[in-house]
């Protein structure tokens, strides 16, 4: 906890390119009550300067440079994966608070030594699991808590996409492919879904000519554990017939949607006539047969999601650096991610 000064957290952005930028740069713009860029660091001089003369700060020559600045708080590590751990344990060093994009870091051991390296520091090691923070997600879980739903069955989350691409998010050597760019929200979001269980995984992982690289573009996770509901998630570059990200299943009704629209659908069973079992063949010959009426609702999200969710996500943050608050993105969900992650690679071979 910070409390000695009623001033902005100082922030400096370790990597000025789509997510650095494009994400944290610009929400870290419209939180200037809570959060100052103080400096910025990218291997291409002209991002830097163009962050200096945004922000107002004179641009440092490096990395070890931009961590040297007295009103440096917080570093926002926005680079390749295979940097994370590097990077944040040298932030750590320099007596810095840090929020690694994600995913967190590459392997569990990494993020063990991540983990570690901030308890022996008493500062504050977050990630970008902003999707927690969708207007979507939220209220999914509201409906879930209500009941309505009655008893989760099946949760299904689905990114489909079918398209070609060839950066470096394509290649294994950097951290690339679908598991980690992807799988690195879903399964976040599926396990806090799941719940407190220690989940048995399944997993497939493909590569096709769509990826230049060599790594995985689409994959496909099913977590379960007894007593709780089957997650199943889906993360492609290769469908052309796209499914509703969402799909939830349960015993009274279910709810689909994406992050713009949910609609939900649900009876009350204490409405419904009472159904004896019968042995006897029907007399018509038929199935069984009944009118439902169902109890109706949906909710829409005119948003931008990723700007909306951000500034909740740094709001969180902010709360924990300066006032000590519990933060909502704990190093054990974290880890709990990464272990899934690194069991989906073991069985995909990429080990």
């Amino acid at each position: 906890m910070d409390t000695s000064i009623d001033r902005p957290i100082g922030i400096g952005i370790a990597g000025l390119g789509r997510a650095g930028w494009d994400l944290h740069a610009a929400a870290l713009a419209g939180l200037s009550d809570l959060f100052r860029v103080v400096s910025a660091f990218d291997p291409r001089p002209a991002r830097v300067e163009e962050a200096g003369q945004k922000f107002g700060f004179q641009p440092p020559t490096s990395y070890a440079q931009l961590l040297g600045n007295p009103k440096l708080d917080l570093v926002v590590l926005s680079v390749p994966s295979h940097l994370h751990e590097a990077l944040c344990l040298q932030a750590l060093d320099a007596g810095k608070h840090v929020l690694v994009e994600k995913p967190f870091t590459t392997d569990l051991q990494s993020a063990d030594r991540m983990i570690e390296a901030a308890a022996r520091s008493g500062r504050i090691v977050s990630c970008n699991q902003n999707m927690r923070f969708f207007s979507d997600f939220l209220k999914i879980r509201k409906v879930i808590a209500s009941g309505q739903l009655g008893r989760i069955l099946q949760i299904r989350i689905a990114w489909h996409r079918f398209r070609r691409r060839w950066d470096w998010q394509t290649l294994k050597e950097f951290g690339g492919g679908n598991l980690n760019n992807d799988g690195s929200h879903l399964v976040d979001l599926g396990l806090l879904l799941l719940g407190e269980v220690e989940p048995l995984v399944f997993a497939r992982m493909e590569r096709t000519w769509l990826s230049s690289g060599d790594a995985e573009n689409h994959v496909k996770i099913v977590l379960s554990s007894p007593g709780s509901p089957v997650v199943d998630l889906e993360m492609t570059d290769n469908c052309a017939y796209a499914q509703p990200n969402w799909l939830i299943m349960g015993s009274q009704g279910a709810l689909t949607g994406t992050p713009s629209r949910l609609e939900w659908k649900y009876i009350d069973p204490q409405i419904l006539p009472q159904r004896v079992v019968s042995r006897e063949p029907t007399e018509d010959r038929s199935f069984n047969t009944e009118q439902i009426d169902w109890n109706t609702e949906s909710c829409e999200f005119r948003e931008d999601h990723y700007a909306v969710s951000l500034h909740r996500m740094y709001e969180d943050l902010h709360n924990s650096v300066r006032y000590g608050k519990p933060a909502s993105i704990t190093l054990e969900s974290l880890r709990r991610q990464i272990k899934v992650l690194e069991e989906c690679r073991h069985q995909g071979g990429q080990e």
